[in-house]
Formats: structure tokens, sequence, C-alpha cells
């Protein structure tokens, strides 16, 4: 071993590790040729000390061509040591001297393709699990920095991932193959990884060997939908993430839970809306408490995908923050055109955590113009959607046009009658037109729920002879017929608390249904042939009858059952939760004048809305439920305040009636991280829903959070200025008073929220006029001058500083120089060192921010401020003597000759530089420059 060899171990990351390499020994060996003495060496120290300091031996040797290839001829002989910890330390410099090989490029550029990727490769079969750890570990850092060339991705990297993962291949290495394969998706070109990775990640998904391969393809299956787009993810992927939903292992579920949004991000509205969020459904509904619970815990970023700026009447500018829509464009006018692709910045409210982060990219859904003779008609609850009503009253050029907008997404609700339509239609323009028809007395900017019996006339209009009563109890019998099988098949479960919420819903819309009948004739009919609706044929030339009815059941029921392809058992559970939500919103629908005439029915038909699926809304509003905490989770409604902006934001503030008994119960939760969670995103909610609502809706909560524990009321703190500002005048001047209970906490020790409080006070300022500053938050900001903790006082000058600069700014002179003369008294004849020394902070501030004019400040403030020099303690007349050296003569004013003020402040300065401490001449002397000169405070320092 070479001298001094013993004093480079691990831990000798300050000296250049191969420096050994450089002491002259006995041996009488070149650097090059002891290199190859200690790579080769018996002992395994000396190998690894080579392997750790191979980056110091390339740019040591990288000068000469021959012996930079001789230095590599060495590294790929290390790279075969039998021992794995020399292997696992080569290994890990391969990234740094990838990037010192790129940086050298013009002189090597072939050694990493030709001499280091080879290594690497080799690395990911190698039979040492450390050794391979550290190869995947490079290889991603190396696909990180783009230093990969694409024909060794396609050539080299992929086939051996691809035998690695292949069938008949070891466990541990099929384990760690999938693993890798996952992780570097999201660095390659969605090329490679649609034809070459693809694949293989969908043969995973079915692994029925070793369930590990299959929870690393769940939880890793929002990235890969990502990396291949929505094409290729419809395609493809959805199919295997529905069998991976159904999987028997409930940590495969749960994944498939936690990757929720990720996966719908990718995939089209109508895709969303028809598969995904039946599957989700099912997911919130399983039998596992965990799955359950990461499925509650992704509802709110789900819900969020849903969201449209056409609809929302917000968006995200670039930076983040929300903004209305311009005033030019409404509701109505963004939904006869579609609008453009909107990126979204997933932003988080409470100490952003996740959600966030992210981009997604929200889509709108279209909206099918095409004017045709045929028309597909749903009978279902959901016919006309929310373009078909705002086309027809507000931007309708075709009434043909306008009744073939309807939504897809809905398609699977019902069977389809195919109708022909005349434009000339008697009554169809003056139905649409009808305001009665077209809004609702409930909600504002929502679209009306249509009668169902006034659209089955469109049916009907060839038939004038035909009775116009047969189509209600036509309707009826569908509600009643399916909400019975629904109740029988949820029965065997009504132990679940979910499933007896549902039972309760579909038990109140069945009564609701029994209710609705026109005559003694169409009562009869519909109970007697409840029993006897089964395998009819439809005609759309002939009057809608009750076997019509169900038969569209049946076609409703059977197309749902086969989609995609999916398990039985899952294609079960997925449509009985399905069926529950789409009844209690069809009936809901279906039976609006009985509703409107039974008051009991009004709660839910206010929680109705077209801009999500209404059963993932329904859940979602059920977080706030206690028997969720039991049986779900026991912050399910910490969840649920965490990500309710994102779902008011989805929903728009036209529907923000479905979210205000679910914020007032949160508002009230008895826990404080409820509450704390809702006070950190209030603000943001205001945004969203804008003045109005905020006045009668979220000003209550806010004062309640303001008299609330510590813990909560911070939450309100650290955002007060953008809260307050998006209030009018007059209400935002009713907190100046209350402003000052910020001052006391329920611990005294709690010194940062006085802090913050002073951070947002110096941002307040700008919403009130000179006099109520002056009023009232004049006396919050001297109080915390005389704060006990330091770090709160400095901030607190700060704050006087910029009080002085409102008063200066608005040309109220009087009430600046009546608050510089309260300065004077308080700080200047302060009797406590600390005071003398905040005043002498203080001036020198307001000539630095030039926050009043010059003229004033000398005839005010400067005389007190060189009465400092005679202060008995250094520490002030060290401040004075950096306020005096580095700030006030740095000043044109000061500069100029012939100033007046210019002679005392000089006389003052030489009278510092002479003083008999040392701290104090130094400062006075030295003359600092400005982006280096030292503003801590002396009392900090000691």
């Amino acid at each position: 071993m070479a001298v001094g060899f013993e004093d480079y171990g691990p831990d000798c990351d300050s000296m250049r590790i191969t420096a050994f390499l450089d002491i002259p020994g006995q041996d009488n060996l070149t650097p090059l040729a002891r290199l190859e003495k200690y790579a080769f060496s018996d002992n395994v120290f000396n190998r690894q000390i080579i392997a750790r300091g191979l980056l110091d031996v390339f740019r040591d040797f990288s000068n000469n061509e021959e012996d930079f290839l001789t230095v590599m001829e060495i590294v790929v002989r290390l790279s075969e040591d039998a021992e794995p910890t020399v292997r696992t330390e080569l290994m890990e410099q391969i990234p740094p001297i990838a990037i010192f090989l790129q940086e050298s490029r013009p002189k090597f550029p072939t050694a990493f393709f030709e001499y280091l990727m080879p290594i690497v490769v080799r690395y990911l079969t190698d039979v040492n699990n450390q050794v391979r750890k550290a190869g995947q570990e490079a290889l991603l850092i190396l696909l990180e920095q783009d230093l990969v060339a694409q024909s060794d991705i396609e050539n080299k990297v992929c086939p051996i991932l691809l035998d690695l993962s292949a069938p008949d291949s070891d466990d541990e290495y099929k384990v760690e193959a999938v693993n890798i394969i996952c992780k570097m998706a999201s660095m390659l070109s969605r090329t490679t990884v649609e034809h070459m990775l693809l694949p293989r990640f969908c043969e995973l998904c079915s692994d029925g060997k070793l369930f590990q391969v299959r929870k690393i393809c769940a939880a890793n299956f929002g990235d890969i939908c990502n990396a291949v787009g929505q094409e290729a993810t419809e395609r493809l992927l959805i199919p295997k993430f529905f069998e991976l939903c159904s999987d028997s292992v409930w940590g495969m579920r749960k994944a498939c839970a936690e990757c929720f949004m990720a996966v719908s991000y990718t995939t089209s509205p109508e895709v969303r809306r028809s598969k995904l969020s039946p599957l989700f459904i099912s997911l919130i509904s399983d039998t596992c408490r965990w799955v359950r619970q990461a499925a509650f815990q992704s509802l709110g970023p789900f819900i969020s995908t849903f969201a449209n700026p056409s609809s929302a009447g917000l968006y995200i500018r670039e930076d983040g923050t929300l903004s209305i829509r311009p005033s030019t464009q409404d509701v109505n006018s963004n939904s006869c055109q579609p609008s453009n692709n909107i990126t979204l910045i997933a932003s988080s409210t409470n100490a952003t955590s996740s959600s966030s982060e992210q981009p997604m990219e929200i889509k709108p859904e279209p909206s099918t113009e095409e004017t045709s003779a045929e028309v597909n008609m749903p009978l279902s609850v959901e016919n006309l959607n929310k373009d078909t009503w705002e086309a027809s009253s507000d931007c309708r050029t075709n009434p043909g046009e306008d009744l073939s907008r309807l939504s897809q997404d809905d398609k699977v609700v019902a069977g389809m009658v195919e109708v022909s339509t005349d434009s000339s239609f008697p009554g169809t323009n003056s139905r649409l037109q009808s305001a009665e028809d077209v809004f609702n007395t409930f909600l504002y900017w929502r679209p009306p729920l249509p009668d169902i019996s006034q659209d089955l006339e469109l049916l009907q209009f060839k038939t004038e002879k035909h009775k116009d009563s047969c189509s209600v109890p036509c309707n009826n019998c569908v509600a009643s017929s399916e909400i019975k099988k629904v109740l029988e098949s949820l029965q065997e479960h009504i132990d679940d608390p979910d499933v007896q919420a549902q039972v309760q819903v579909l038990s109140a819309a069945l009564r609701a249904a029994q209710f609705d009948s026109v005559g003694n004739c169409e009562t009869k009919k519909m109970e007697e042939s409840s029993g006897k609706l089964q395998n009819k044929t439809i005609s759309g030339e002939t009057a809608v009858s009750d076997t019509t009815c169900n038969q569209l059941e049946e076609d409703t029921l059977s197309s749902t059952a086969s989609q995609d392809d999916i398990s039985d058992e899952s294609a079960t559970s997925i449509l009985k939760s399905t069926d529950s939500g789409e009844q209690h919103r069809g009936n809901s629908v279906f039976l609006k004048k009985d509703q409107e005439k039974n008051p009991p029915f009004e709660d839910d038909k206010s929680k109705l809305q077209d801009i999500i699926p209404q059963p993932l809304l329904d859940q979602y509003l059920s977080m706030t439920d206690p028997a969720r905490a039991q049986t779900v989770d026991t912050e399910i409604a910490k969840h649920c305040a965490y990500s309710l902006p994102g779902v008011a934001l989805t929903l728009g503030r036209q529907n923000w009636h479905c979210l205000k008994d679910t914020y007032e119960t949160l508002a009230s939760d008895v826990q404080w991280k409820v509450r704390r969670t809702l006070a950190f995103s209030i603000h943001e909610l205001a945004v969203i829903l804008g003045d109005q609502l905020t006045a009668a809706d979220l000003v209550p909560i806010f004062n309640g959070f303001l008299k609330d524990l510590d813990e909560v009321r911070i939450g309100v703190l650290k955002h007060l200025y953008d809260f307050l500002k998006l209030l009018h005048a007059d209400k935002r001047r009713e907190y100046l008073y209350q402003l000052q209970e910020f001052v006391v906490t329920d611990n005294s020790r709690n010194w940062r929220f006085r802090y913050e409080l002073a951070e947002q006070l110096i941002l307040i300022l700008e919403l009130y006029n000179p006099n109520d500053v002056y009023d009232y938050l004049r006396h919050i900001a001297l109080t915390l001058c005389s704060d006990k903790v330091s770090e709160v006082r400095w901030i607190s000058f700060k704050l006087v500083v910029a009080i002085l600069q409102k008063f200066y700014a608005n040309n109220a002179n009087a009430l600046g120089l009546n608050f510089i003369n309260e300065l004077i008294v308080r700080f200047r004849h302060c009797s406590k060192w600390v005071g003398r020394q905040a005043f002498a902070f203080i001036c020198q501030a307001v000539v630095e921010e030039e926050c009043m004019p010059v003229d004033q400040f000398v005839e005010h403030l400067l005389p007190s401020l060189l009465s400092l020099a005679s202060d008995p303690v250094p520490n002030v007349r060290v401040l004075l003597a950096k306020a005096l050296r580095q700030t006030l003569l740095e000043k044109a004013y000061f500069k100029s000759v012939g100033n007046p003020h210019l002679e005392a402040a000089e006389e003052t300065i030489l009278a510092l530089q002479s003083d008999r401490d040392q701290d104090v001449a130094f400062f006075a002397t030295i003359k600092l420059k400005q982006n280096n000169m030292d503003n801590t405070p002396i009392e900090k320092q000691n």
C-alpha cells in the first residue's frame, strides 16, 4: 500500500481520492502504471478506492488521448471484478463520468457509448442484487440527463428489459425489470414506449404468477398512460385497468384507486364519464376498507379532471393563480362554441402536498353539431344536455341542429330510438324558447332539467291520434321497476353503510315515482304490467308502451354489463353502484313535477348538476357523514376539505349550491385539522365563487375562523390579504377593528403568528385609506414593535416604514408628521437601548426605501438620528454608523456640495471613527459595497 494510503477512506470527500497516485514511492512507477497496479491489487480496499476515484482519474488523464484510452481499458477490466462492492462503487461513478465525457465530447465523442454503456447494460443482469440496483439507478440518471443514445435504448436497453420481464424469467429479475420499465417510460419517446414496452406492460398487468408484478404495474399505471397518450390508453390500457381494478388482491385495487386521477387525465371526456366514473364507483364501494379509503382520498382529485373552464367561468394563469374569465364571454356563449384546451396546474391549498403539481389538461367535451333527418333520442333522464338547452335558448340557429346536440356520454343510460324530426315541427321552438321550461327556479346558471313526458311528444308527432297520457305511465313504470330491481339486488349487502345510504335514496325515489299518477287508468295499467315487462321489442313508429320501456331497461343493463370485457363479478358490482347513482339522479329529473310539489325532495334536487356524473358528487358529499369516519377513514373529512376547492372549481360557481352545505359542515367539524385545511384555502375558494357568493356564504365562516384556535387562525392569517382584497370596500372596512385580535394568541410563545401578522399588514396597507391606517393599523404596528421576540420586532420596523410610505404617497403629510413624532417619542427617547437601536434602523430603512421626501427627513428625523452618536450603548452607535456610512452618505442629496446637512453628518461620522468601541469605529470607517452591506442588527449578532 502506498504511503498515506490509509488516510483515504469513505469520508475523504474533501480531498482528491486518487491523490496517492501522485505520491512518489519506492516503486518508481508512473501514475498510470501505479493506477493499474492498485486497480488489480489483491487488496479489495485498493480496488474500491480506484473505483470510487475514477472521475478524478479521468480528469487527470484526459489531456492525453493514449493515456485516456488506457484508463478506459482499465475501467472495463475493473468492471469484471469478482468483488460486488467494487462493481457497485464503479457503477455509482458512471453517471458523473458520463457527464464529464459529455462536456469533453470534442475530444472523446464515442468513449461513453463504446466503453461505459455496455457496462451499464451488463450490470442490469448481474448476479448480485446490489450491483443490479446500482446499475438500474445509473441507467435512470443517464436517461434523465439524456445521455443515452436512442439507438442504445432500442437496441441494448429495451431488449435486455424485455428478456428479464419475459414470462419464463426469474421472479426477482422480472420484478426489477417491470419496475425499471415503469420508471423509464416517462423519459423515453412516445414511439419507443408504445412500440417496444407497451405490449410487454400489458402482458405484465395480467401476470397471474406474481402479484408483485401486477402491483407495480397498477402503481405506475398513470405514468404509462401519460407516456403513451390518449389513443393508446383508451385502446390498450383501459381494458387492463379494468382488470386490475377487479383484481382479487386488495393491494392491486388500492394502487389503482391511488393513481386514478393520473389515468383520467389521459382519457377523453367521453371515456372519463362513461367508463372511468362507474369503475371508480365500484372502487369506492369496495369490500376492503383500505381500498375504499384510497378511493375516497382520490375522489376529489378525480372529480377535478372533469374541470372545463368554459363551464366553470374561471381559468388558471401561467403563474398558477386563478382568474375570472373576461366579462365579454359568459356561460351561454361558451356553450355555443367549443373552447380550446387549457392546461391547468394543480396546486395545493394547504402546505402544498401532492395534489398537485402535475399539469392537467382539461379538454372540453365536444358537442355534436350535425343536422340530421334522424336523431338518436335516448329515453333517459338525461336526454337533453347542457349544450342542447343553452343553444336553444341563446344561440339557436336551427331547431333540428339544436335537438341533435346530445351528450354521447349518456347513451349508455338507455336504449336509442331513431325518430324523424322536422325543423318545422309545431311546438318545438315554442317549447324550447319558453322561459318557464328553460330556466329553473332553484338554480341560476344551471341548465334546466327537462320534463321527460314533454320530450316523448317528439316520438309521437306522426301518431297524433295516440293519447298523450301514454307517456307518463311508461315513464313511471321504468322508474318503479328499475328501482325495485336495484333495491332487491342491494338487500344482501344491507350491512354496508354505503348500501344503506343508497337504499334510503332509492326508497324515497320509489315512493315519489308511485305518487306520479295522471289517472286511474294509468295507475292500474302500471300496477298490472310491473311484473310482466319482459322481452318486448321497440317500435319508433308506434305508441310507446310499457313493454317498450322495459325493453329499453334490458338493453341498457345488457350493454352496460358487456362493456370493456370486464369480469362478471366486477361488472355486477359496477352495474349496481352506477344503477343506484343514475336512478337517484334519474328519478329526481323524471319526477320533476312531484318534487316541486313535495318540499322533502328539494334538498335532493338542489344537489343536482350536469358537470360531473352525479354518483361521484353524491359520494363526495357523503364524506362528511360521521359513519364514513367509522367505516372508511377517521380523517376522511380532512381529505374532503383538502380537495374541496378543486371540486368547486370543477363545478363552477353556478353549482356552488351543491357544495354549500358540505362546506358549512366541514367548517364546523370538531377536528381542528379539518377547519385548518379550509382556512388555508378559503381565499382560493373566494376567487372561484366571486364577490357575491363570498360575501353571502364565506364571510360568516371566515369570521368564525378568526375566533378559532391558533392552528386554524394561522391558515386565515397567511392569506389574509388575498381574502380581504376580494371583498367590497365597505365589507373590507369591517375587519379593521378585528385585525387587532390577531395580536393576541393562545400561546404567547407562538411568535411566528405575530411575525406573519406583520408581513400581512405590509400588504394590507394598500387596501385602506391613510386615515384608516392611522386610526387602526398604526396601533397594531407599534404594539408589534415592542414584541418580546427580536424577529417580530425587526419585521414590524419594516411595517412602520411602509406606513410612513403610505402616508406620504397619498399626500397625508400631516398624518405622517404625527406618526414621526410618535416614533421619536417611543423609540428615540426609549429608556431601553433596543428601542433606540430600532430608531436608527427605521431611519436607515426610510432613507433606503425613499418613502418620504428628503427635505422632510432631514427636518424631522435627521437631528434625532444624529443625536444617537452620544448614546452610551455601543450597539446603538454601531447601527448609527452603519446607517450613516452605508445609506445616508451614499445618497445624491448628501453628496451635493454646499448641503447644509452634510457637514453635520460628516462631523458625526468623524466622531464615530474615533469611538472607543472598535466595532463602532470599524463601521464608521469602512465603506461597504451596497450589495454586500450587512444590515444584520447587532442585537442578533450578540
